[in-house]
């Protein structure tokens, strides 16, 4: 790889850390091979920002991604407390291999590159296959700044079967709602919506329900658990919201889990009334104005 030194408008991928303690040397700064685990948190990070959740990505892809070549220079170190950037980006797809730049920047301070080369393969026999197309176009997709969501608004319908398999995997399967609490009459009347990856995997829903004329009441907010933290759950609300200012609606309402207080709080709801218990939750409503 070339001494060549990066500029942060060369990538569109950034995920920002703070250097810990335990990863400092005796020299006071940032152990060398700590490098490699940055540039590798940066890569699960990557696959996040696309919205895929790497382990279903890869098994409906029919392959896995394995390691061949891990190259990383110094510039500059990075010391405690410092607060980093680890940039990466596909730089280039081969037959098989997939080629990952990367840098770490210190505000504008280019301190690292990095190169990890990958290749697609028979998680079975971890013999190499071509990259397949619809990998290829995702990464293509997403360099070139497209836009990694399909969302999709509708009835239950049109988006029930997808919205259900979701619900039922985080509802009842990690919360231990049961079923016939999480699923109910009020589907065939709401408004879902649905948010699909690039390859076609439901990573989002949410519906939107009307319990009073110029009300809209948002519910059964779902995200694959392997993207959480990242934009999906935003983007599925802001499609509700979006739905409920078109029909006239002055105001959202919802029942936010303990858990999710922040996240809605974060994106200018107020919390209104005591908490409450439901299906064995703690919630709280909270409500915004259109």
């Amino acid at each position: 790889m070339s001494q060549t030194k990066h500029q942060r408008k060369d990538f569109r991928f950034f995920h920002r850390l703070r250097v810990r303690w335990a990863e400092v040397d005796m020299q006071k700064i940032v152990f060398n091979a700590h490098y490699l685990m940055y540039f590798d948190t940066a890569i699960s990070d990557y696959w996040r920002a696309m919205a895929l959740p790497y382990e279903e990505a890869m098994h409906s892809l029919d392959g896995d991604l394995y390691v061949v070549k891990a190259t990383v220079e110094f510039h500059a170190s990075a010391r405690m407390d410092d607060q980093i950037e680890v940039a990466m980006k596909c730089a280039r797809i081969g037959n098989s291999s997939l080629t990952f730049h990367g840098a770490i920047f210190r505000g504008d301070e280019h301190l690292i590159s990095g190169e990890l080369v990958y290749v697609f393969a028979d998680p079975a026999t971890q013999t190499s296959r071509p990259v397949p197309e619809r990998l290829r176009a995702v990464l293509q997709g997403f360099e070139a700044g497209d836009d990694v969501l399909d969302m999709r608004v509708g009835a239950w319908g049109e988006l029930g079967t997808a919205a259900s398999g979701l619900r039922a995997a985080v509802f009842v399967q990690e919360q231990g709602i049961p079923l016939e609490l999480e699923m109910d009459a009020a589907d065939a009347t709401a408004t879902h919506a649905v948010a699909h990856n690039r390859l076609g995997q439901v990573v989002g829903t949410g519906r939107l329900l009307q319990p009073e004329p110029g009300v809209g009441k948002i519910g059964r907010m779902a995200v694959h658990r392997a993207l959480r933290g990242g934009s999906v759950g935003r983007r599925v609300l802001h499609a509700l919201m979006d739905a409920a200012r078109a029909r006239g609606d002055r105001e959202v309402v919802l029942h936010a889990q303990r858990s999710a207080v922040g996240f809605y709080l974060r994106l200018g709801f107020v919390a209104r009334g005591e908490p409450f218990t439901e299906a064995g939750i703690e919630h709280l409503e909270m409500f915004k104005p259109l």
